[in-house]
């Protein structure tokens, strides 16, 4: 349904340093133009609990500005468990307040039914089966055509799949992160056929700007004439043909450059050396 790469847009949302609202839909309008048609976002994304919903009204202008040929082709998808009291993050995965985030992020993004809704993060003031209720029943009134789960381990993936079916998994991932790998996400993923969302690919903000400065990343992306970046995104991609990471842009430059990483073709010697290296 959706091109090799996604983008995740809690950086554009979230931080004080965000876009204008203009600037940052401009961005993500060019992705889509570029192939990268999976918009991930959340109610969450935003600054405070007063900007609730932010994140969702700029994936909602982006792709209202698209062509209608374009547009029918961008998927949103968006989450909800989080909630920000004076800018912090806590969860609040309850039925109450799910059932109330579903309708408020229709509301947000203008439409019937969301393509995909994930749990951001299970809350453990909440029993799971609980909070996964919450999504099945939607699903059923129409509300959410594909449920996901977001910050979770093997064993609630398959506590959720007894309730309802299971369409992907965003866990954190990324060349210095590797959980997915140790804790059998990725082979659970695998097994069933579920797409695997990785956020924070490059470490975050912070870890992107030292990205590959040395090492066998910093070497194999100067044989590629490539950045760090591209040579990560190549690396997953070619971990499991339904892994569609997430990375976050905030500028076209970034965005133009690190969309390629798709065309990028990462030799086994490669990807030995990069898999050694964590």
């Amino acid at each position: 349904m959706v091109g090799a790469i996604g983008f995740g847009t809690n950086p554009m949302a979230s931080f004080t340093e965000r876009p204008t609202m203009q600037d940052a839909v401009a961005v993500l309008a060019r992705a889509a133009e570029l192939g990268v048609t999976l918009l991930d976002t959340a109610d969450a994304y935003c600054l405070d609990d007063k900007d609730i919903g932010y994140g969702e009204w700029m994936c909602r202008e982006a792709v209202a500005s698209l062509p209608a040929e374009l547009r029918e082709r961008v998927v949103i998808a968006t989450k909800g468990g989080t909630v920000r009291p004076g800018g912090g993050w806590e969860a609040d995965c309850s039925p109450e307040h799910l059932r109330a985030a579903i309708d408020a992020s229709l509301l947000a993004l203008q439409t019937d039914c969301i393509e995909l809704y994930q749990i951001h993060r299970p809350d453990d003031e909440v029993p799971f089966a609980d909070s996964v209720g919450a999504l099945a029943k939607a699903k059923e009134q129409g509300k959410i055509r594909l449920v996901g789960l977001s910050n979770v381990s093997v064993a609630q993936i398959d506590e959720a799949l007894e309730i309802v079916p299971i369409a992907s998994v965003q866990n954190s991932y990324g060349f210095h992160n590797r959980a997915p790998e140790s804790d059998g996400v990725l082979e659970k993923c695998r097994e069933l056929g579920l797409a695997l969302l990785p956020f924070s690919s490059f470490g975050g903000v912070s870890g992107a700007k030292g990205l590959g400065q040395e090492g066998a990343l910093a070497e194999v992306a100067q044989e590629l004439d490539a950045s760090p970046q591209q040579v990560v995104l190549a690396w997953q991609l070619q971990k499991y043909e339904r892994l569609i990471p997430i990375p976050g842009f905030s500028r076209s430059e970034t965005l133009e450059d690190t969309v390629r990483a798709d065309e990028l073709s990462l030799s086994p010697e490669q990807i030995a050396r990069l898999d050694a290296a964590e």
